[in-house]
């Protein structure tokens, strides 16, 4: 009987567990009240920031502009807004550089999304959503983890964008770019899920401060989003690329046999 019992409480306390993980996989408390509300207006001004690139992409496909109009506009406005105090008074100047730095973002990325529409539609969906889960798993993993807890990761991450830039410095007097650019491919959405974790703790640790300012963190989160979903639609782009060669050989040899058996 007393096994019995011991057998009951053993299932009870699991049950209990497995009941309590995802309250505590969720479980934000962690997290004063100001920090909450920023954050509430972080990720609805990053919501805002993707759908403004989304039109930037419509607008490039409708009206063909080209990808220049988009580096003009993103590198007059991200400065202009980084420049602009963040007072009251000039609110609406900075969301008017912000909306326009999210539109000129989309217009840098529309060939890319206009070539795997044409190409393998199916890639673009898979590309947002797996990104929007990356994103969200290192977000989740910077606001559970203790306070400052990454951020050692700054100086590793910065280091390691300086390396490519000096190696994609290298590759123009000695070559070897289609080498440096798989290296960029894989380690750079390695290195930018690292951002993610390490932009949010600064975000975290900024309101702490007292200092709030919901443009400039949604911003960096909204880089470190588009790097990370541009380097997996190529990585998934150049797959299902490969496999599409892979299986225009295999019916070719297979065409090849059945003329041979023919003959």
């Amino acid at each position: 009987m007393d096994f019995v019992d011991r057998l009951s409480n053993l299932a009870g306390a699991s049950a209990t567990r497995a009941h309590a993980a995802p309250q505590k996989l969720f479980d934000f408390t962690n997290l004063s009240p100001a920090v909450r509300s920023h954050l509430q207006q972080v990720y609805l001004t990053l919501a805002v920031a993707l759908c403004l690139s989304a039109a930037g992409v419509y607008v490039s496909a409708v009206t063909g502009f080209a990808q220049g109009l988009g580096i003009l506009g993103f590198l007059v406005s991200v400065p202009w807004m980084m420049s602009v105090p963040s007072v009251p008074a000039t609110l609406g100047k900075r969301r008017v550089l912000f909306g326009t730095a999210a539109l000129s973002q989309g217009l840098l990325v529309a060939p890319l999304v206009r070539a795997t529409l044409a190409l393998h539609p199916g890639v673009l969906f898979t590309a947002f959503a797996g990104t929007a889960g990356v994103f969200a798993c290192f977000s989740a993993a910077a606001l559970l983890s203790p306070r400052r807890h990454f951020f050692y990761l700054g100086g590793l991450l910065s280091s390691v964008l300086s390396t490519f830039m000096v190696m994609r410095l290298a590759t123009w007097f000695f070559g070897g770019g289609a080498l440096l650019f798989q290296a960029e491919l894989y380690l750079g959405l390695v290195v930018f899920s690292g951002y993610v974790v390490y932009d949010t703790q600064v975000i975290v640790e900024r309101c702490e401060a007292g200092v709030v300012d919901p443009l400039k963190d949604a911003f960096n989160l909204f880089v470190d989003f588009v790097a990370i979903f541009v380097r997996l639609l190529v990585i998934l782009l150049k797959n299902a690329e490969s496999k599409e060669r892979r299986e225009r050989e295999r019916e070719s040899r297979r065409q090849r046999g059945a003329r041979t058996s023919r003959l």
